[in-house]
């Protein structure tokens, strides 16, 4: 590798560097909220929007109030499943108290995760499901403050559909069968029928909401948190970011997909028919000072006759992110591109098969972090015949920098008569400055590829590693402060050492093997690219020590496996590594 070309990974190694630092230490705070630029608006305002129906009859409260509370403030239906825990509200028939049971809130709390919260507490999210005319005299139809009326059914579960059933002053009569499947999908089938005297248009819709931005927002670029939609085919997203900012409000229409407001590890989504026309929006609105994020869809209207009734059904997704799910619902549903709810980032083709090959593994391995472990090891194998070019060229380069050495300090003052002399030294030698560049090239793309992955594998949450790994999610919960728990007290609280000094066993590991990697490269000619490269580490092992353990577990397997394949290399090629004149100095010391 030429002095120019090492001088640009170093520049590459430095901006991830910097990239990385400044994601984890300046975006992880959430910003202030901004002011609101209007009063909220009234009930008869949203009304007056023609373009999409909005919620009527909620009122913001001023303050929040316990979640408990809230869920007495309407008559309920219980939801009792194998996967989601909760009830849904008869006002409005919404979807906003949702709990998934394979789903803790923390590894010594065994609650499951609260998705859907009721209007009135702090962090508001719910589904739900209407209907809309532009027939005037028909402005009365099922809404956010609708009262439904229980036909059967006392409790839903997967085996025990329930029955709604609501009456408009205008003379339609609607009747909605809601069921849910074993794990987070819930049916609406409604039936209209017209007993008025005139004939109606009606538009069917859906929305999502999120009133202010989540507690846990992950500000990260390998993470997507906000709305999103599949319309005919293609992903639109609007982070919660954008659309705090005001610019997130768009429109698309088209036939097939769905609506959501989706954060790391889960999903609240409105389907409409897969088969009618419909238009999807993202909005932000003021409620009472508090942003409320809302991704809708509004269905092509139908005309219904006096006398006539028309069927229609929807779908409403609660739950977690997980792979074979979001691919069932999409597969054996018909819903278009719904495992795109997982943020797959730009190297999409080759994360997916990563997110393929970790689900595999970890059903032979039995534990997610062994499927790490062997996922890493299979790309090792798989780039093995291009790795083994770049290390060969890598040990002749370095076998041969005394003469390389020699021939910069013979034409130091000509740089013209170097280069020749390099290139002739590089021709007769036959060693290709390039070829220890070229096959490292694919393995960026790799990389970057397995951190999208890892970083919103649901998989990859509260699941346990071997010693004192219980969540490989989160980071090292060692800290070398306190001889990582030797010492009885625990510096996480404090400032510096247990922020951005807090480091835990497995970055300083990662870093060792970071070291040992880099021991065995050519070392660059330039004293301070020296001094630059062998900082690197060190660097690292900060910025990556508030990572997730599983990811720095990754990258110190990674290195491991490489400084393995290096030192043979090497040692095939005749090189004397500084790991063997360590050995052979600790051997004569001892003699």
């Amino acid at each position: 590798m030429g002095e120019d070309q090492r001088n640009l990974f170093i520049a590459l190694g430095l901006i991830v560097v910097i990239m990385l630092g400044y994601d984890v230490f300046f975006m992880g705070p959430q910003r202030e909220a901004r002011e609101a630029e209007q009063a909220a608006l009234e009930a008869a305002g949203e009304l007056a929007d023609p373009d999409l129906p909005v919620e009527t009859g909620e009122p913001a409260a001023p303050s929040y109030v316990d979640r408990d509370d809230a869920l007495t403030e309407n008559s309920r239906i219980a939801i009792e499943g194998p996967s989601v825990i909760g009830s849904f509200s008869l006002t409005g028939a919404r979807f906003d108290d949702i709990r998934l049971v394979r789903h803790t809130t923390s590894i010594d709390d065994d609650t499951p995760v609260a998705l859907l919260n009721p209007i009135g507490t702090e962090h508001v999210f719910y589904a739900r499901d209407g209907w809309q005319s532009a027939t005037p005299g028909f402005n009365d139809l099922p809404g956010g403050s609708t009262e439904w009326t229980l036909v059967s059914g006392d409790t839903l579960t997967p085996d025990t559909p329930v029955v709604l059933a609501y009456d408009s002053p205008s003379g339609l009569h609607f009747e909605r069968t809601i069921s849910v499947d074993e794990d987070y999908l819930f049916t609406l089938e409604d039936t209209v029928t017209n007993n008025a005297g005139s004939e109606v248009e009606l538009s069917r819709y859906g929305l999502v909401r999120h009133e202010g931005l989540p507690e846990d927002l992950v500000r990260n670029i390998a993470v997507f948190e906000g709305a999103l939609a599949v319309v005919d085919g293609t992903l639109f997203q609007s982070k919660f970011t954008k659309l705090e900012d005001g610019d997130g409000a768009e429109e698309e229409s088209g036939v097939g997909g769905w609506v959501g407001i989706t954060q790391r590890y889960w999903m609240a989504a409105a389907i409409p028919d897969q088969d009618r026309s419909f238009t999807a929006r993202f909005r932000t609105i003021d409620r009472a000072g508090t942003d409320a994020y809302e991704a809708s869809y509004v269905e092509q209207a139908q005309a219904l006759a006096p006398g006539e009734s028309l069927s229609s059904t929807t779908r409403i997704f609660a739950g977690a992110k997980e792979l074979d799910v979001l691919q069932a619902v999409q597969d054996e549903v018909g819903i278009e591109k719904f495992d795109m709810a997982i943020n797959w980032g730009w190297l999409w083709f080759l994360a997916r098969p990563f997110v393929w090959l970790l689900h595999l593994l970890e059903g032979f391995t039995g534990q997610f972090g062994l499927a790490i472990l062997a996922l890493t090891l299979l790309i090792k194998i798989l780039m093995f015949p291009l790795a083994n070019r770049a290390y060969a060229s890598m040990a002749k380069i370095k076998a041969a920098q005394p003469k390389i050495q020699e021939i910069r300090e013979r034409y130091s003052s000509d740089q013209q008569k170097q280069q020749k002399a390099m290139m002739d030294f590089y021709r007769t030698e036959k060693i290709n400055p390039m070829a220890g560049c070229l096959p490292m090239l694919p393995q960026i793309p790799i990389f970057f590829a397995l951190y999208q992955t890892l970083f919103n594998a649901i998989e990859m949450r509260h699941a346990p590693f071997f010693g004192w790994i219980r969540d490989l999610s989160a980071p090292d919960p060692t800290n070398v402060w306190n001889l990582f728990g030797l010492i009885p007290y625990d510096p996480s609280g404090l400032w510096l050492i247990g922020g951005v000094l807090g480091i835990g066993a497995w970055p300083i590991i990662m870093g060792i093997t970071m070291a040992a990697q880099q021991a065995l490269n050519p070392p660059p000619p330039d004293p301070m690219q020296a001094k630059i490269l062998a900082f690197l580490p060190i660097i690292f092992t900060f910025v990556l020590a508030p990572f997730a353990a599983g990811l720095v577990i990754y990258w110190a397997w990674n290195n491991t496996l490489t400084v393995l394949q290096q030192y043979v290399i090497m040692r095939r090629q005749g090189n004397e590594t500084q790991f063997d004149k360590f050995i052979a100095h600790l051997l004569k010391r001892k003699s």
